[in-house]
């Protein structure tokens, strides 16, 4: 059963925060004023963008303050009836035992747009009139349904962590799971993040879970965030769909070329279809999708392509039978990573080959496959004609490095 390292290593405490120190103290100070007596703004208004630990904030802050901590998404809540059901009597009412009580409404941005049926103005009159400090969270403060509601909350902005900080706790993690990790290799996943610590760590997770090492040349082909945020998206859809026509619809969100998408359709079917009838099902309708895309490229036919979406999106869907969904982490296709892998070597190769053309007369391609291995042999046995040949083909550092195989 695997375990999504978000939640695995979920920091517990303010300390182990990543960044916002500014706002996490501002947070602090406020709920500890309680104590004393009710502050002129009875709630805490938590806003920046998703993944940098808002949430997180609040649940390590109740922790340190032994507070009894009540949280509920408030999309789920939308109605002014729920609202108060919820929200309103846990704000007038003392715990049990007597302990403090901090209550957290989050995903405030889930109740706005025409789905709302008063419950943003049930959460002004809730915090108006509340006896125990109130959390709510969104990305945007500034949503014109919240200007009413702005007014009788403490507004504490939350920011991207820098680069240095989200590599440092994910080499933290790294740590945790006996994995040594190249710094330049963190460092590359923190910026392709942008900041966002959550998606850091599932990208981290994909990349590492199962390696006792981690290098730069494992994840240098790594995408943008948002491209893979999305695909993760379509994968999920396609694999544990109830329908055909869901999983179908699947492929408009799909920021990712046929080609791209079958290979992680490919490299995801065996670790999320376990059942061998399913998976062989599975197997069968990829077959089918990648004999259409044989077709496509002989003839240039894409009108074809309908059939390839069809079997790798419904085909997928429908071949799940006897799999009980399970939280299994999405791998990056494994032959996309070899090419990246080898990319430099081929570019190596292509330059080297164009010297050779030239002096040769020969194309790039027959000097890569037939010269270059010779030159190899040549370059890493005699020391005195390999200088001679480099100096006649205008060979650099970089290439002469290459064909020695050393430094």
């Amino acid at each position: 059963m695997h375990t999504p390292w978000t939640e695995k290593h979920k920091p517990k405490t303010l300390l182990e925060i990543v960044g916002n120190r500014e706002a996490i103290r501002k947070l602090k100070e406020w709920v500890k004023s309680w104590d004393t007596e009710v502050p002129k703004k009875r709630a805490a208004f938590l806003y920046g963008p998703p993944g940098i630990g808002k949430t997180l904030c609040v649940e390590a802050l109740a922790n340190d303050l032994n507070l009894e901590f009540v949280e509920k998404n408030a999309s789920d809540y939308r109605t002014a009836e729920a609202i108060e059901q919820f929200a309103g009597r846990a704000s007038q009412y003392d715990t049990l035992f007597g302990k403090k009580r901090l209550i957290l409404l989050d995903e405030l941005d889930g109740i706005t747009g025409t789905e709302d049926r008063g419950g943003v103005k049930a959460i002004t009159e809730i915090i108006k009139a509340t006896k125990c400090p109130i959390v709510l969270v969104a990305n945007d403060v500034y949503d014109p349904r919240f200007s009413t509601l702005r007014q009788y909350c403490f507004l504490i902005k939350f920011e991207k962590p820098s680069l240095y900080e989200v590599a440092r706790h994910l080499d933290k993690i790294c740590r945790r799971e006996g994995i040594w990790a190249e710094e330049r290799a963190l460092k590359f996943i923190a910026e392709k993040n942008g900041g966002d610590v959550r998606s850091a760590v599932n990208d981290l997770q994909a990349l590492a879970q199962g390696r006792n090492k981690l290098s730069y040349e494992d994840v240098a082909w790594l995408a943008e965030r948002d491209r893979k945020e999305v695909i993760f998206n379509v994968l999920k859809t396609i694999f544990y769909s109830r329908n055909c026509l869901d999983a179908k619809r699947a492929i408009d969100a799909a920021d990712v070329d046929p080609d791209m998408l079958f290979e992680w359709i490919y490299e995801n079917a065996p670790f999320h279809m376990r059942d061998p009838h399913d998976l062989a099902k599975a197997m069968e309708a990829l077959a089918l999708a990648d004999l259409y895309r044989g077709r496509i490229r002989s003839t240039q036919d894409w009108t074809l392509l309908r059939y390839v979406y069809d079997f790798m999106t419904a085909g997928i869907a429908v071949s799940r039978e006897r799999t009980k969904p399970e939280w299994v982490p999405f791998k990056f296709p494994e032959r996309i990573r070899m090419l990246s892998w080898t990319k430099s070597e081929r570019e190596m190769q292509s330059q080297i080959g164009m010297k050779i053309k030239k002096k040769c007369h020969v194309s790039s391609v027959r000097a890569v496959k037939e010269i270059i291995p010779y030159l190899k042999v040549i370059f890493e046995n005699n020391a005195e004609m390999a200088s001679g040949l480099a100096k006649w083909l205008d060979l650099d550092e970089e290439m002469v490095e290459y064909l020695t195989e050393s430094k």
